[in-house]
This record gives structure tokens, C-alpha cells and sequence, in this order.
């Protein structure tokens, strides 16, 4: 196994930052999309076009929650990879696939509500279960594509005297390896972004530019303006969980390519691509709440459940108590 030299770089971060981050995200991810699945499969009589998109995007942010163990114990290591070359590979696939199918999937999202506020009426004969379905299938052949030659990139390697898994590739590839991070920065970010950007732009000048043709009633405008909340929250996660880790990374790549021996700006660029990469990690986390809190019944209906559960905790508690009591009395 080559052994490969390079600036020292600062990595006390990951012993506390990155696991405690990654357990979060691994905690949070695996209850809220395990109750999304659970609500849409077995509480859902009703396929709907957004529902087959949630669903697919759930089953991308398990796939990629279930990977996060691996990581947080390396990461609590210091960095050291202890399972394999395989295991290393199958980690970064899942992590990019995940990526990358979350931000194609909210852009379905974004096409579906922007498609039934700005033209209704195509609206009825495009947003189809069977379309969503054949759209989802295309999204995860798109992502699977893209991000294949991530299994020839990625691989164990030696630093200092310690086996690693290079997140990218290693050091000596990284002229090969930065076309392919551009082309994914762009194919896979960029573009979606500015999908959801237009969209959104589009429902604005929908909803309150043509308000003064009264054209729609109160109950048009009320749905509309609820797609244009999704839509909101869906261009938010681009901005707050997507936007800084690409920019991140992007600078790190050019970094590594054009400036190697620049050893402090090196230290900089990697803190902050590390730094960010648990931010767009918590996408996972934010996308169920995307669908819980996008419908009203879908709120009301949470709120009963947590309700029916408090109920069933209050009683449980009191006979305990009053157990206590008596025993302590007697």
C-alpha cells in the first residue's frame, strides 16, 4: 500500500466535532425518515406524486444514515480506517448518492408544486403517480451514474503510518479527480439549484403579480401560497445545507490541485470542507420534516399521534406515583 506524504494538517476537530455531529445526524435521521416511511406505506391510502418523491428521498437518506457508524468511529480514531478498502468505498457511493439524490429529488418537488401553481391545467395530465414514479426511477439511474467513478477514486491508503479512507481520492489523483469534482459541482448541484431558484421566482410572479386579474379565489390562492412555503423551505436547504459545502469544496479541490504546497491554506480549506460536510448532512434530517410540516393534515395528524402518546405516558406515570406513595406510606 503507497504511503503518502503531505502538509500537516490540523485534525483535532474530528475527534469531537465530526462524531458528535454524525451520531446526531445518525439519531435524528434514522427516527424521522423511519416515521416518514412508516406514514406514507402503511398509513397512506393515497399515492400521490409527492408521496412517491418522499418516499424515494427517505429510503436515499436510510441508505446513507445506516453508513454514518462507520464514519463516526474513524472519525472519534483520529481518521483511522479500520474496515477495509470495500467498506471505504461503499461508504463515500452511499454518502454521494444520497447527496445527490436529495437535491434532484426536491427539485422534483419544486417542478411538482411549480407545475400546479403556474400551469393547472397541464398540471392534471403531468403530475401523475405514474410519472413520479418513472421520474424517480430516472433520478436514481442520474445519481447512480454520476457518482459510479466514486468507486474507482475513493480507496484505503497510508498517511504518516495510518491506513485512511480518502474521501475523494488520494493525494497523487488529484489533477485526474478535479474535472469529475467539477462536473458533479455543476451536473449535480448547480443546475437543480437554479431549477429551484426559477421555479420559485415563477410561483412569486404567479401568486402576486397577477393577484390585481383576480383570477383566483380564496381557496386557489390559499393552495398556492402553501406550495410557495415548500417551495421556500425547499430553496433553504439548498442555501443552508447544499451552497456552503460545494463552495467548500470547490475551493479545497482548487486548493489541492493549484496551490499544494500553500501548507496554511491547505489547513483552512480542509477545516472548512470538513466543517460543512456535517452541515449537508443534516439535509437528511430536514427532508422529513419537509413533508410533515408542508400539509396541514399532515401536521394535524402528527399532533394527534403525539397527543394519543402523552395521554398513554400521563396515566402509566400517576399509578406509578401513587404506588410509590402507598408502599413509602405503609
Amino acid at each position: 500500500m503507497e504511503d503518502f506524504h503531505i502538509c500537516p494538517v490540523t485534525n483535532y476537530y474530528k475527534r469531537v466535532l465530526l462524531p458528535v455531529s454524525y451520531s446526531l445526524v445518525f439519531l435524528l435521521g434514522l427516527g424521522l425518515n423511519s416515521a416518514l416511511l412508516w406514514r406514507v406505506l402503511g398509513r397512506t391510502r393515497r399515492r400521490s406524486s409527492t408521496v412517491v418523491y418522499m418516499t424515494n428521498l427517505a429510503v436515499a437518506d436510510l441508505l446513507y444514515v445506516l453508513s454514518l457508524p462507520l464514519l463516526i468511529v474513524a472519525d472519534a480514531m483520529g481518521g483511522m480506517w479500520p474496515f477495509g478498502n470495500i467498506l471505504c468505498k461503499t461508504v463515500r457511493f452511499f454518502f454521494f448518492v444520497n447527496l445527490h439524490c436529495s437535491m434532484l429529488f426536491l427539485t422534483c418537488v419544486s417542478v411538482h408544486r411549480f407545475l400546479g401553481v403556474c400551469y393547472p391545467i397541464a398540471a392534471v395530465r403531468l403530475r401523475t403517480k405514474r410519472r413520479a414514479v418513472f421520474a424517480s426511477g430516472l433520478v436514481w439511474t442520474l445519481a447512480n451514474a454520476e457518482i459510479l467513478p466514486t468507486l474507482l477514486f475513493a480507496h484505503t491508503g497510508v498517511i504518516n503510518n495510518m491506513t485512511v479512507c480518502f474521501e475523494m481520492t488520494n493525494p497523487g489523483q488529484f489533477q485526474v479527480y478535479f474535472p469529475y469534482g467539477l462536473f458533479l459541482a455543476i451536473a449535480g448541484f448547480l443546475v437543480p439549484f437554479i431549477i429551484v431558484v426559477t421555479c420559485y421566482c415563477s410561483m412569486i410572479k404567479a401568486l402576486y403579480c397577477r393577484a390585481a386579474d383576480r383570477i383566483f379565489n380564496a381557496e386557489t390562492v390559499r393552495v398556492r401560497k402553501k406550495s410557495l412555503h415548500t417551495l421556500l423551505i425547499v430553496c433553504l436547504v439548498f442555501v443552508v445545507c447544499f451552497l456552503p459545502y460545494h463552495i467548500a469544496r470547490l475551493v479545497y479541490l482548487f486548493v489541492r490541485v493549484y496551490m499544494p504546497g500553500n501548507c496554511n491554506f491547505l489547513n483552512v480549506a480542509m477545516i472548512s470542507f470538513k466543517v460543512w460536510k456535517p452541515v449537508v448532512s443534516f439535509n437528511c434530517c430536514a427532508n422529513p420534516l419537509l413533508y410533515f410540516w408542508g400539509s396541514d393534515r399532515n401536521r394535524r395528524e402528527l399532533r394527534t399521534w403525539l397527543w394519543k402518546r402523552r395521554t398513554r405516558v400521563e396515566p402509566v406515570v400517576s399509578l406509578v406515583d401513587e404506588d410509590s406513595m402507598k408502599r413509602s406510606s405503609g
